[in-house]
């Protein structure tokens, strides 16, 4: 079958057709769908329908209609305090909204009706900040919500005779203002990946094209993976637009940037691994066709076997109830499909057409063929003497000390390891965004001059909780500070809410683990007061509960994904090498560098990056991504090693695999880990975080597991590294000496 497609894309009309048939593949997809940036939704929910912290905003609508929409904040504020012009002048914004209200504009409080005093009992304590919200409708469109803020600022310039809205937060005396809450935020984090996706692909593609020309010193090579990966882009853009436009799918710009930076790594390094085999074809074979032959036979079961793991694992956070893992699957699983396919046809087809000038300067060629070359120069041929590589080293270095090998990796991956237990998590988004960007400047001056809690209050709905000593029993939890008096629903009267302000800041982990303290307290309440079913008639809602729940669903799909990839992967590797021992070993040292990864990450994060705790979603990410694309370069290694071990001792094969795959798995590693690390130049802390800690896992495997840990394993294991496959016998003249 191998040697049938090969024959295909390597025949002498069958290549340009391939060929056109991806050019106009692309073509048609590109103009007739909608490219998947026309697509991004930045604004969908995370959570589930049922989560707790939903349901009660839905009661909050419902119930309390008043208190319903979505906020924008507008935090003023003068160093000094507030004068009686600045008074003046929010009062004069508050009545032009009144009177002119913007579009899908909700409630105010109408500071403009209330004198002075009672005015200034909105400010901070030492009256240097005044938090004006302005609601909009539900579901509001984050275009219309900036034009509306631009409308704000506009209006603001006007009455207060300057613009607030550019004067410095700190160090100026002049009245400055910030527009955040969940309006300001949804704003600045699209203007954050404005234009992020056209920035990170021009510099991926520089990155990966200067990468390939110092390693591999060929400019006709260099550009042969982009175009193969840039095929797969053109593809794989509009398929995604048109699902997401017709609902089938949500995209967001996270995942478009780095479904961006996978394709181009990942990408690149499925072409490397098969140009890479026709190189060396070419100094055995004449003829490029049966050379192209050759390569196809040697990789693609390699290649299709890492696409599929990759695949496989990408396409397991389907299983994902929390909405940012779930939106990763679609996009991720089918770029790398995709990519795969163009490996194992655009690029063998391109290779066909150009052959051997592909490696230019250094081109490839048979011993017969410099003969013939050095004849025609009239010069005498004389033989290269192969070099000793690094790879030499290397598999002289497993083979012969292989448990010094193991024990060392073990050693070191496991300190690393270790550092993870240290590791704080966080789940307030909010917290990765820079912190000059608008929104976050005006929450810190709201955290430096309001009490902590007052920042995000908790809302605690009841029903039928009149009897209840409610107020009482939630100021008696310990995180709390006070609990404002009940508001009771003016659609039923049986319906009432309590502001619980926490004593801590309200987007910590500790204030998370307050959650279920004051959801116990509350129903304690209702229970001592007679209530059958208090489980049924308490909600809880607002940003710490969000967090909270977000919590739960994090650590829920942890504990369902994480396993299942792990499947995933064991299923095709017990199918393609047929070997239990290997499947364990090779999935346990990716799991040890992964964990590994998450140590030294860590330390770097926090110790010379000043982070105090990284995003909850990491590990998982982190996990999918280093376990399946760390398992690649193992199945591309092992391969090769399985592949001699049939006609030469097992020790000479893995010497012999170990310096045939070094150098392309070296050069592979290398441009996956720099196209991740791209992701660390954007302004968004967890793709500085995300991006580093896979970078730095994929340096693990390809400079630690590769080379290292995983032949000397197989050297150690002996025939028991193929149980319960049996190792095919060699016979005694093709037995190597090892010195």
């Amino acid at each position: 079958m191998f040697n049938k497609l090969a024959a295909f894309f390597a025949g002498k009309y069958a290549r340009w057709v391939t060929i056109l048939i991806w050019v106009a593949l692309a073509a048609i997809l590109t103009v007739s769908l909608p490219p998947v940036g026309d697509k991004e939704k930045n604004n969908a929910p995370n959570l589930q329908p049922d989560s707790p912290s939903v349901l009660a905003d839905e009661m909050i609508k419902q119930y309390f209609p008043s208190g319903a929409g979505v906020p924008a904040l507008i935090v003023w504020h003068r160093d000094g305090g507030l004068t009686e012009g600045d008074y003046a002048s929010i009062q004069a914004l508050t009545k032009e909204l009144a009177e002119n209200p913007l579009e899908a504009q909700g409630d105010l409080i109408p500071l403009h009706l209330m004198p002075l005093p009672a005015v200034q009992q909105f400010a901070s304590e030492d009256g240097s900040t005044l938090t004006q919200p302005v609601a909009f409708a539900e579901a509001t469109e984050t275009e219309l919500l900036k034009e509306n803020m631009e409308k704000i600022k506009e209006m603001a310039a006007a009455i207060v005779g300057s613009d607030p809205f550019s004067v410095p937060i700190e160090g100026a005396s002049d009245l400055s203002a910030r527009i955040s809450g969940p309006v300001g935020i949804s704003i600045d984090a699209t203007d954050l990946f404005q234009n992020a996706d056209f920035v990170l692909m021009a510099a991926t593609v520089l990155l990966v094209l200067v990468l390939l020309l110092l390693i591999y010193r060929s400019p006709v090579l260099a550009f042969i993976p982009l175009i193969g990966v840039g095929f797969a882009y053109a593809v794989t853009s509009p398929l995604l637009g048109w699902m997401a436009g017709e609902g089938w799918i949500t995209v967001d710009s996270q995942a478009i940037a780095i479904m961006t930076v996978l394709l181009f790594g990942a990408g690149t390094d499925y072409c490397l691994f098969f140009i890479t085999r026709f190189r060396q074809e070419l100094t055995k074979e004449s003829s490029r066709s049966a050379a192209l032959v050759r390569a196809f036979k040697g990789a693609s079961g390699a290649i299709a076997m890492s696409g599929f793991t990759v695949v496989l694992s990408l396409f397991a956070l389907m299983l994902a109830k929390y909405g940012a893992y779930d939106r990763f699957a679609v996009p991720f699983s089918l770029a790398i499909l995709i990519m795969m396919i163009a490996s194992l046809t655009l690029i063998p087809a391109l290779m066909s057409v150009i052959g051997r000038k592909s490696f230019y300067p250094f081109i490839p060629r048979t011993e017969e063929m410099e003969k013939e070359r050095a004849a025609k120069k009239g010069k005498a041929y004389e033989a290269k003497e192969k070099r000793k590589t690094f790879g030499d080293r290397v598999g002289k270095l497993v083979v012969s000390k292989p448990w010094t090998v193991t024990i060392a990796c073990i050693a070191v991956l496991g300190i690393l390891a270790a550092s993870s237990t240290g590791i704080k998590y966080t789940y307030d988004l909010l917290s990765s965004f820079p912190e000059d960007m608008p929104s976050r400047e005006g929450f810190t001056v709201i955290q430096n001059n309001y009490a902590p809690g007052e920042l995000a209050p908790v809302t605690v709905v009841v029903k039928n909780g009149e009897a209840a000593d409610l107020a009482g029993k939630l100021a008696a939890v310990q995180e709390v500070d006070h609990v404002s008096e009940p508001t009771v629903s003016e659609v039923d009267p049986a319906y009432a809410s309590f502001s619980v302000v926490l004593s801590i800041n309200p987007y910590s982990q500790a204030a998370m683990d307050a959650i279920p303290h004051i959801r116990s307290a509350a129903e304690q309440a209702l229970g001592e007061a007679g209530s059958a079913n208090a489980q049924e008639q308490v909600w809880i809602g607002g940003q710490t509960a969000e967090q909270y729940d977000t919590k739960v669903l994090t650590d829920r799909d942890n504990r369902v994904i994480m396993p299942v990839v792990i499947g995933l992967i064991a299923v095709l590797l017990l199918l393609y090498l047929r070997s239990i021992t290997a499947t364990v070993y090779l999935i346990g040292t990716v799991l040890l560098s992964y964990v590994a990864a998450l140590g030294l990450g860590w330390l770097i994060l926090h110790h010379l990056m000043g982070f105090d705790a990284i995003q909850g979603a990491i590990p998982l990410y982190a996990f999918v991504f280093l376990i399946a694309l760390g398992e690649d370069y193992n199945i591309f290694m092992i391969s090769s090693i399985w592949q001699k071990r049939k006609t030469m001792p097992l020790l000479q094969a893995i010497r012999e695999g170990v310096s045939e795959t070094g150098g392309v798995i070296t050069s592979a590693g290398l441009i996956l880990a720099a196209t991740f690390a791209v992701l660390a130049t954007l302004p968004i802390q967890v793709l500085v975080q995300f991006g580093l800690i896979t970078a730095i896992g994929v340096l693990m495997d390809t400079f630690i597991v590769r080379p290292f840990l995983v032949p000397a394993i197989t050297a150690i294991l002996g025939k028991r590294a193929f149980w319960p496959s049996k190792a095919a016998p060699v016979e005694e003249s093709k037995q190597v000496q090892f010195k």
